[in-house]
């Protein structure tokens, strides 16, 4: 059977600001372990976020490079879950009014333009980090990371093929570097890649069940992601079975795709309104 590949992109920058988004600690990488986390990322009782006005500067530029529509009025909500490394317990971002929406990313790939249409550009914080191996039998918790901007940019579901989803990923990191707006090192996570890949039989219109694989931080390992993923989905398919929507982690190692959780749907979230943040109005002048 012929199959035809369907990928999508989403791809976190953090933003190149010298302080997080909700608070006044630093962002700079390689610090001794929570010396950068203040009470508003460590969620203490009482503390209220204040947005950090930078990030809104540096999220318009990426708007105005992709094309796209700047929103004249954009919120933040509170996105529910639970992790280690998530003091709240849930996540400030934006779901239903992103500051940027509807823009393109034109690139190259293998002398032939192609568009990817990019559905949504939204601000949220970042997490913090799960150290494993630091304790024989517990896991370590390192805040510095929490509440650093990230900027999430989701691409429609229009790659065709790994070679092009590392084209796109090339492109856009180049736009981000050159306007300075993250320094995109993909081997410290400031800038890393989910992989969203479904594959249907050749000439159909509906979408397969898609995976997402999370987190991969260098152009290498995307492209050897997604080829494992469409290997194995292939297989899985061809030999009778179902693919289940879930979240998978890629282990360069052993040149696989695992298991991680099955994927939520925004349902899961309990997404609303986040009530200690106004709205963020911006007007044409500004822009």
């Amino acid at each position: 059977m012929s199959w035809e590949i369907v990928i999508g992109l989403e791809v976190h920058a953090q933003l190149a600001t010298s302080s997080k988004i909700f608070s006044g600690s630093s962002t700079e990488y390689g610090a001794k372990a929570n010396t950068q986390a203040s009470a508003i990322d460590l969620a203490l009782p009482g503390v209220l976020p204040v947005l950090n006005k930078k990030v809104l500067d540096l999220a318009i530029m990426l708007g105005l490079a992709i094309d796209g529509e700047i929103a004249s009025e954009s919120i933040f909500s509170r996105k529910n879950y639970f992790y280690p490394d998530s003091p709240k317990g849930y996540q400030i971002s934006q779901y239903d009014k992103p500051i940027i929406s509807r823009g393109q990313l034109k690139f190259v790939n293998n002398g032939e333009e192609k568009m990817i249409n990019i559905t949504r550009a939204h601000l949220e914080e970042d997490a913090g980090k799960s150290l494993h191996g630091e304790f024989e039998r517990s896991t370590a918790i390192d805040l510095n990371r929490s509440g650093t901007t990230l900027l999430e940019i989701v691409s429609e579901p229009e790659i065709t093929n790994a070679e092009e989803a590392v084209a796109y990923l090339k492109k856009l990191h180049s736009i981000v570097r050159y306007l300075d707006i993250s320094d995109a090192i993909m081997a410290q996570g400031s800038m890393r890649c989910d992989v969203n890949v479904s594959i249907r039989p050749k000439g159909e219109t509906e979408l397969g069940t898609r995976t997402e694989i999370k987190n991969i931080n260098s152009f290498r390992f995307v492209e050897k992601a997604i080829h494992s993923e469409i290997i194995r989905q292939q297989e899985v398919i061809e030999d009778g079975g179902e693919i289940v929507q879930e979240t998978r982690r890629y282990d360069a190692n052993k040149d696989i795709t695992t298991s991680m959780r099955s994927k939520e749907v925004a349902n899961d979230y309990r997404y609303f309104p986040e009530p200690d943040l106004l709205p963020i109005v911006i007007d044409d002048d500004y822009i």
